[in-house]
C-alpha cells in the first residue's frame, strides 16, 4: 500500500513537471495575458525551500516575435536595394513595438551613415552598443568617431567598452595604451601595457614600452622587476631589446656596477661561445668609463673603427658624450672626429658644438673658437652657442668682435621671425651685450642695450600683479569649457571631463555664477532695469606674455643689474627713466630685496629726485628713512635737501615736521629744520623761538649757538623790538660761544666780523676780519648723504674751506668806504688774485 502510493505521487510530480514545461517550451509564441498568466502560474502554492539563485535563469530572455524578425527582415532588404526611406519607416515602428532591439538602432545606424548624417548614425551606434555592450566593434567604431572630434573622454569611455567586451583584443589595449601615453598619464599607459604583456607573455615590444614608461614616471624598481621576469622567463633565448633596456635602466639610475654585470650575465647565458653583440659590448664599455677602467673600455671600443663608425653613429656619440660627461675630452674627440663625415646637416652644428667645449675643456682656445665659427651656420639661431662663442673671444680681448657677434644682422628681411625667435632677443644675449658695454665704459649703448628688457619685464611683471576682483563673463565661459563634453549631444551622457579636481570645482563654481547672473539678468529686465555685465572681451582673449628676463627680481644677478642701469641713468641725466625702474622695482619686490640693495635704491631716489624738476618723487624715500633713523643727522640731512626745494606750496612736508616732533621730543633735527624755514622766510622771532628751544637740548652744540646768535642779530634789525640793545648783547653772546666752542676757528671768527659788519660797527669788524686773514684753515670732507657715495668731493679745489679771500674782500669793502683805497687795493691784491 506504501509502495502504491508512493509510485501515484512520483507520476503527478512528473506529470506536474512535463505540464510546466511544456507550457515553458510555448511561452515564445504566446500572447502578453498568457504570458503574466503562465508568470503567475502557481502563486498559491507552497514556496519551495531551496535557495534561489540570483540573477536571471539562463534562457528566459524575451525572443524576438516572429513580425518583428519579419519587419526587421524587410528593413534589411529595404537598406540593400538603397530604399533608405522605407527602410528608416520600417525600423522605426520596430522601434515604437520592441524598444529593446538592438538590431533595429544598428540598422538604422547604418542607414543614416549611408545618408550621411553622421550625427544622427552614431547616435543610434551609441544606443546599440549600449543594448549589446558584448559588441567590441560597435565600440571601437564609436572610439574612432569620438577620436575624429577630438571629444577624448568620450572616446576613453567607448575604449574601455570595447576592452571589457574584448578583454583579450591586444590592438585595443595597445590603443588604450597609447591614448593614456598621449594624455600625459604614464603610469596608466605603462599599466596597460603590462596587461598586454599578461595576455601575450611573448609580446616583448610592449614590456619595453611598459619599462620605458614606468622608468619615466619614476617606478625604477617596477621598470626593473619586470624585465627581469622576462629574463628569467626565457633562461636559454631572450630579445636583445630587452637585455640593452635593462642595462640603460640600470646606467641610468648610475648603477652601473649591476649594469655591468647583467651585461656579463647575459654574455653567459645568451652568447655563451659567441661574440657578445657591439650594442652591449659598447654598453659595457661605458660602464667601465664609469667604473674608472678606461683602458678596458677601450679594448671594447675597438669594433668602432672609423668603417664602423657609418653605420653605428648613435653608438659613436654615445661613447663620446660619456667620455665627455666624466672630463675625458681628449678621448671624447677622438670619438666626436669620427662622427665629422657621418651626421646629417641637421645635427652637424651640434657636433661642433660639442668639439668645441673638449677643445675648450682642454684650453686649446683657438681650436674651440674654430668649432664654434663652423656650428653658428647651422645654428644660427643658438644663443647658448653664441653666448659659448664670445666668451671665448673676450679672454682673447677681442671686444669689438664679441660686440659684432652679439649685435642684430644687418639685414634683417632673411630672417624668418615665424618661425623661430630671433637670438638676438634673448634675454642672456642682451645680458652678456650689456656687461660688455658696461665693462668698456659706454653708457649710451649700455643703457639703449638692456633698459628695454628691465622695463618690459617690470611691466609686465606690474601686470601679473593686478587681480580682478571680480571674474568676467569670459573667463567664467572659458572655465565651463571642460564640462563640454557633459553637454555635447550623447544619448546617455554620464561621460567624465579628463580634467583634474580642482580644475572640475571651478568649473562648476563658474557655471553657477553664470546661472545667477543670467537669473538677475532676467530679473533687472522683469523689472525694466538696464543690465550691464563685464563680457566686452569675450571673443578677444589676452595673451599671456612672458618676461624677457626669466626669474627677474630674484636673482642677484639682477639686482646689481638694476643698480647699474639706475646709475648709468643719472650719469646720462634721464632721470625719468632712473625714477620709473627705481619705482616699479621697489612696487614689485620690497619684501624680497636684501636690505643693502633696498637702501641703495631709496638712496638713489632721493639724489635722482633733488636733481629732477619736480623733486615730490624723492620726499617719500627720505620720509621713510627717517622715520627708520629718527636719530641719524645723516637722514635729516638727506631730508632737508629734498624738502628745500619743494617749496611752500608742498603740504605734507609741515604736517610730517609737526608730526615728528611730537613724537620725538628730544630730537634736534625737525626743531632745526623748522626754525631754519622761519629764517628763510625772515620769521625771525619765531625762528629765534626754534633755536632756543634746541639750545635747551643741546647747549654746547656749535651749530645751534651759531643759529641763535643769528637769529637774536636779525631780530634786532627789525622795527617792532623795543630792547634792541640787550637783544643784540644776546646774539653777541652766543656768538662768542661758539667761537669759545669751536676753539677760535676761522669760521666762528668770520661770523663774528660779519655780524659787526652787518650792524655798522666797522671798527670791531675790520679787527675781526684781520684775524680771520692771519689764520690758515685746512680742508674738511663735505658731509656725506645717506648711503652717499664717497666720490662726492671729487671736483672740489683744495682750499674749498678757507674764508680768507671772503674775509679780505669785506674788509676792502671796509677800507674803501672809509677812504683808505690804497689799503683796499693792497688787500685785494695780497688775497684775491691767483
Amino acid at each position: 500500500m506504501g509502495k502504491e502510493g508512493a509510485q501515484s505521487s512520483e507520476l503527478e510530480k512528473d506529470s506536474e513537471e512535463s505540464a510546466k514545461k511544456a507550457r515553458l517550451e510555448d511561452m515564445s509564441g504566446a500572447t502578453f495575458d498568457e504570458i503574466m498568466e503562465l508568470m503567475n502560474f502557481g502563486l498559491g502554492r507552497r514556496k519551495s525551500r531551496k535557495r534561489k539563485k540570483r540573477g536571471r535563469r539562463k534562457g528566459s530572455r524575451n525572443k524576438v516575435s516572429p513580425e518583428i524578425t519579419r519587419m526587421l527582415g524587410d528593413a534589411t532588404l529595404h537598406y540593400a536595394h538603397g530604399r533608405y526611406e522605407e527602410a528608416i519607416s520600417c525600423l522605426n515602428e520596430v522601434v515604437r513595438i520592441a524598444p529593446h532591439v538592438p538590431d533595429s538602432y544598428h540598422t538604422l545606424g547604418l542607414v543614416h551613415e549611408k545618408l550621411g548624417n553622421t550625427e544622427k548614425a552614431m547616435g543610434f551606434f551609441t544606443i546599440a552598443a549600449r543594448l549589446m555592450p558584448k559588441d567590441s566593434s560597435l565600440w571601437k567604431l564609436l572610439f574612432s568617431w569620438h577620436i575624429g572630434r577630438g571629444d577624448i573622454p568620450r572616446a576613453k569611455m567607448c575604449l574601455s567598452k570595447a576592452i571589457r567586451a574584448d578583454p583579450n583584443n591586444i590592438n585595443l589595449r595597445s590603443l588604450h595604451a597609447s591614448l593614456y601615453e598621449h594624455l600625459g598619464n604614464y603610469e596608466k599607459a605603462a599599466d596597460s601595457y603590462e596587461q598586454i604583456v599578461q595576455i601575450c607573455p611573448e609580446d616583448v615590444e610592449a614590456l619595453k614600452m611598459a619599462a620605458k614608461l614606468y622608468l619615466k614616471c619614476g617606478q625604477t624598481e617596477h621598470s626593473v622587476n619586470i624585465v627581469e621576469d622576462y629574463l628569467k622567463a626565457h633562461p636559454s633565448e631572450a630579445d636583445i631589446g630587452a637585455i640593452v633596456l635593462l642595462a640603460d635602466v640600470f646606467m641610468e639610475t648610475n648603477a652601473h656596477m649591476k649594469a655591468l654585470q647583467h651585461i656579463e650575465h647575459a654574455q653567459l647565458v645568451y652568447y655563451s661561445g659567441k661574440e657578445l653583440p657591439l650594442q652591449l659590448r659598447v654598453k659595457a664599455g661605458i660602464c667601465l668609463i664609469h667604473l674608472q677602467d678606461t683602458e678596458k673600455a677601450e679594448t671594447l671600443f675597438s669594433a668602432l673603427q672609423q668603417d664602423c663608425a657609418m653605420d653605428h653613429a648613435e653608438l659613436v656619440n654615445e661613447v663620446a658624450d660619456a667620455f665627455m660627461s666624466l672630463g675625458h675630452c681628449s678621448f671624447a674627440l677622438k670619438y666626436y672626429h669620427m662622427l665629422e663625415s657621418n651626421v646629417g646637416v641637421d645635427k652637424e652644428g651640434y657636433l661642433y658644438v660639442k668639439i668645441a667645449q673638449c677643445y675648450s675643456s682642454l684650453k686649446e682656445r683657438d681650436k674651440a673658437i674654430s668649432s664654434f665659427y663652423r656650428a653658428l651656420p647651422t645654428l644660427n639661431d643658438s644663443a647658448d652657442a653664441r653666448l659659448a662663442l664670445v666668451s671665448l673671444i673676450l679672454e682673447e680681448c677681442k671686444d669689438d668682435e664679441a660686440i659684432s657677434l652679439l649685435s642684430p644682422p644687418e639685414n634683417l628681411s632673411d630672417f624668418d621671425s615665424s618661425k623661430q625667435k630671433p637670438w638676438w632677443l634673448d634675454g642672456k644675449v642682451k645680458l652678456k651685450l650689456f656687461q660688455i658695454y658696461k665693462d668698456k665704459g659706454m653708457l649710451e649703448d649700455f643703457v639703449n642695450t638692456i633698459l628695454p628688457l628691465v622695463r618690459e619685464s617690470l611691466y609686465i611683471k606690474t601686470l601679473r600683479q593686478k587681480v580682478k576682483k571680480r571674474l568676467t563673463i569670459s573667463v567664467l565661459r572659458k572655465r565651463i569649457k571642460i564640462l563640454d563634453v557633459q553637454a555635447a549631444s550623447d544619448v546617455f551622457g554620464g561621460v567624465r571631463p579628463l580634467a583634474s579636481r580642482s580644475d572640475l570645482l571651478k568649473a562648476s563654481r563658474a557655471r553657477k555664477m553664470l546661472q545667477k547672473m543670467e537669473e538677475q539678468r532676467a530679473a533687472a529686465r522683469a523689472a525694466g532695469i538696464d543690465w550691464q555685465t563685464d563680457d566686452s572681451d569675450d571673443e578677444s582673449p589676452k595673451e599671456i606674455k612672458v618676461p624677457p628676463l626669466q626669474n627677474f627680481l630674484k636673482d642677484a644677478e639682477h639686482h646689481d643689474l638694476i643698480i647699474d642701469l639706475c646709475k648709468s641713468l643719472e650719469s646720462l641725466k634721464r632721470y625719468w627713466e632712473a625714477l620709473e625702474i627705481i619705482s616699479l622695482t621697489r612696487r614689485l619686490a620690497s619684501d624680497k630685496l636684501p636690505t643693502e640693495i633696498k637702501e641703495e635704491l631709496e638712496s638713489l631716489s632721493a639724489k635722482i629726485s633733488y636733481n629732477t624738476t619736480d623733486p615730490k618723487h624723492g620726499f617719500d624715500y627720505v620720509r621713510t628713512v627717517v622715520l627708520q633713523h629718527p636719530y641719524s643727522i645723516a637722514a635729516w640731512n638727506c631730508y632737508y635737501k629734498i624738502t628745500s626745494r619743494l617749496g611752500k606750496t608742498y603740504s605734507r612736508h609741515p604736517k610730517f615736521l609737526r608730526h615728528m616732533r611730537a613724537k620725538h621730543n628730544t630730537c634736534v633735527s625737525p626743531i632745526l629744520i623748522s626754525a631754519h624755514q622761519f629764517t628763510i622766510a625772515s620769521h625771525h622771532q619765531d625762528a629765534a623761538r626754534d633755536y632756543l628751544e634746541a639750545y635747551k637740548l643741546l647747549p654746547e652744540s656749535p651749530l645751534i649757538n651759531l643759529c641763535v646768535g643769528t637769529a637774536l642779530i636779525n631780530l634786532t634789525l627789525g622795527f617792532r623790538l623795543q630792547n634792541k640793545h640787550q637783544c643784540l648783547t644776546q646774539g653777541l653772546a652766543f656768538l662768542y660761544n661758539n667761537l669759545r666752542l669751536t676753539e677760535n676757528s676761522q669760521e666762528a671768527m668770520y661770523n663774528i666780523a660779519r655780524a659787526y659788519h652787518h650792524m655798522g660797527l666797522v671798527t670791531l669788524a675790520a679787527s675781526y676780519y684781520e684775524r680771520v686773514l692771519a689764520t690758515q684753515e685746512k680742508d674738511y670732507p663735505v658731509p656725506k648723504l645717506l648711503n652717499e657715495s664717497s666720490d662726492i668731493s671729487d671736483d672740489m679745489k683744495p682750499g674749498y674751506c678757507d674764508l680768507r679771500r671772503e674775509a679780505a674782500y669785506n674788509l676792502h669793502l671796509i677800507y674803501k668806504e672809509s677812504g683808505a683805497f690804497d689799503l683796499a687795493r693792497q688787500v685785494l691784491k695780497n688775497h684775491c688774485t691767483f
